[in-house]
């Protein structure tokens, strides 16, 4: 067999050419089959926790929506002057049960709504209930009741006149606004069924299932109906703890293996957790696995006689040459053999570099018109925004303001040119504090034209911080920060204090509003996004920088991305903010860096 092949360099050639061709082809059937059941499965997991997140929104609306109304209703005057009096009264009776039953019935969700007050007087509710679940429930968890605003009941079941019902209920303790005695206690209670009802509707895969658990990983709703008010942990023996609130894990209940996937809903601690058969993957991946080998089978043979043709095309001449050879006499002359062949690699590589000399000067030549393009629309901007036609300009209206004796505008007026003055600064990136601070100055004051009687300023600086330099353009953005997202969205008076201060070896500046303040969510989305920031000087590529910059702004981002750039990550941007009273942002400079600007 070996000397069969070494005498044939058809032969030869056939056998490697068809094992070049048959060992990609099988290895890219292998790894396309890897690839595709893992696309199948990963696609089904984004799918359902697509689903979970849907059905997450859905309930989370209805929790906000029922939170809600309960705050409406314990701040409303009528209920807090039934639950203060000591004799009830019948008209505030009627029309307080009217409001409730108004809430009530026009939300499918809510199956009662029952305020409990602490003396002798009735209880108000939209349903007759016979037997309730929910004073066990509150004897039982009496201490996280009283230590917390809000509570979340298990599953429970209640009578009506109706019939029995299985309900959650939110308890809210009603306190007095004056004295905060607790004058009662307020419960909504949600329908079992109507909750269910999102999980049934969602479009879940059909062979699969989705239950809802409550803060104690107990069974609210789905699956089967015994499975409720169980432990999620009883009903699936091998389930994994919830280590993180979105996940994914594996289960096998009974002979039937399941992917997991759960979600948890904010602020209220229930989950949601879907359960899809692993069977649904295995037969999707047996089916790619056949496509896969019957694409690889047709493509092997197609391959093999194209090999076989394309070898024939090209030996042939050779056999001819050979069997010429072959048959030649040695007693006769040799016959010269003429070898006409053009240089087919020599003129492609000629034309190549004839080509490539070509693109080589065109884009010389682009690149030249790209830059005088962007040299004239410079030099154009430049010639529209003239500073000194501008700052003519301004002092031109400074002196018809004064000549009319119009002081305000004439100050206003002042004040913008000397802001746009500082801005421009002949490019100059550093300053003196004074200036920095007389900058700040003239924003606020014409802040304070624009939007009067809605703030007051006042600046702090240590005298012998005044003469000293830094970087420009820091204090102003700051400033604009607190009055747009905290002092105008407040109805009242707001104040900003700036302070500056001289330490050892650094200069510290704070810029403090008693504006709306943010809450602990707003406050980490914007502390992460200034750490985002600092994480993008550490990227190296331009893509990854990109993706950084997609989710930043112009304004906190900008001020704290210069600081890092130009005094070091120990100089970036704290922000600290309680809702409801005020934000505080400060940096940090060391005073001995940069060039002191006149």
């Amino acid at each position: 067999m070996r000397r069969w092949f070494t005498k044939s360099l058809n032969r030869k050639l056939s056998l490697l050419i068809l094992f070049a061709v048959i060992l990609p082809l099988v290895s890219l059937g292998f790894v396309s089959y890897g690839i595709a059941t893992s696309v199948t499965e990963d696609k089904a997991k984004s799918a359902g926790l697509t689903t979970l997140k849907q059905i997450s929104d859905k309930l989370n609306f209805v929790i906000q929506d029922v939170e809600n109304m309960s705050m409406f209703l314990i701040g409303q005057k009528d209920i807090q002057n039934y639950l203060s009096s000591e004799e009830g009264d019948v008209n505030s009776y009627s029309q307080i049960v009217g409001t409730l039953w108004n809430l009530s019935s026009s939300k499918k969700y809510i199956a009662n709504i029952t305020i409990d007050p602490r003396d002798n007087n009735p209880a108000l509710s939209t349903t007759t209930i016979t037997k309730s679940g929910l004073t066990p429930l509150i004897l039982q968890y009496e201490k996280a009741i009283q230590s917390a605003p809000k509570w979340w009941s298990p599953l429970y079941e209640i009578q009506t006149t109706d019939g029995p019902k299985k309900v959650i209920s939110l308890v809210r303790p009603i306190r007095d606004f004056s004295t905060f005695k607790t004058l009662g206690t307020l419960s909504f209670s949600l329908d079992q069924k109507e909750l269910a009802s999102y999980l049934t509707t969602a479009g879940w895969e059909t062979s699969g299932f989705v239950v809802m658990l409550d803060s104690e990983n107990q069974i609210i709703a789905g699956g089967d109906p015994g499975w409720q008010m169980r432990d999620i942990a009883d009903v699936f023996p091998g389930m994994h703890p919830f280590s993180s609130p979105v996940g994914v894990s594996n289960v096998l209940q009974g002979m039937t293996p399941y992917t997991v996937l759960y979600n948890t809903l904010s602020g209220i601690g229930w989950k949601l957790v879907g359960f899809i058969p692993t069977e649904i993957y295995q037969k999707q991946n047996r089916f790619v696995l056949n496509v896969t080998a019957v694409t690889v089978v047709i493509a092997l043979l197609i391959a093999m006689g194209l090999v076989l043709y394309f070898l024939r095309w090209v030996t042939n001449p050779l056999m001819k040459l050979t069997k010429s050879l072959k048959d030649l006499n040695p007693d006769e002359a040799t016959p010269t053999i003429e070898v006409k062949s053009t240089d087919e690699v020599g003129l492609l590589v000629h034309s190549y570099n004839k080509l490539s000399e070509r693109i080589g000067r065109l884009k010389e030549q682009v690149q030249l018109n790209e830059a005088m393009k962007k040299e004239a629309d410079i030099l154009a901007l430049q010639a529209q925004i003239n500073p000194h036609f501008l700052y003519n300009t301004l002092s031109s209206i400074h002196w018809i303001a004064l000549m009319n004796q119009d002081r305000q505008i004439a100050e206003m007026v002042g004040a913008l040119s000397d802001f746009l003055r500082f801005s421009l600064n002949k490019g100059e990136e550093f300053c003196l504090v004074q200036q920095e601070v007389a900058h700040a100055q003239n924003y606020a004051y014409i802040q304070s034209i624009r939007f009067p009687d809605q703030f007051e300023i006042e600046f702090f600086f240590d005298p012998e911080l005044l003469p000293l330099p830094m970087l420009k353009l820091l204090l102003q953005p700051l400033i604009e920060n607190s009055m747009i997202h905290g002092i105008q969205k407040k109805k009242a008076k707001g104040h900003i204090y700036v302070h500056g201060e001289l330490r050892e070896t650094e200069m510290k500046f704070v810029v403090e509003d008693t504006g709306i303040g943010m809450d602990e969510l707003k406050l980490r989305e914007i502390q992460g996004v200034l750490t985002a920031a600092t994480q993008e000087l550490g990227l190296r590529s331009a893509a990854d920088r990109e993706a950084v910059r997609t989710v930043t702004s112009y304004g906190l981002v900008n001020v704290h991305r210069r600081l890092l750039l130009h005094y070091g990550p120990q100089s970036g941007l704290t922000v600290d903010s309680t809702q409801g009273t005020g934000t505080r942002i400060a940096f940090t400079i060391p005073y001995d860096r940069g060039e002191q600007t006149t």
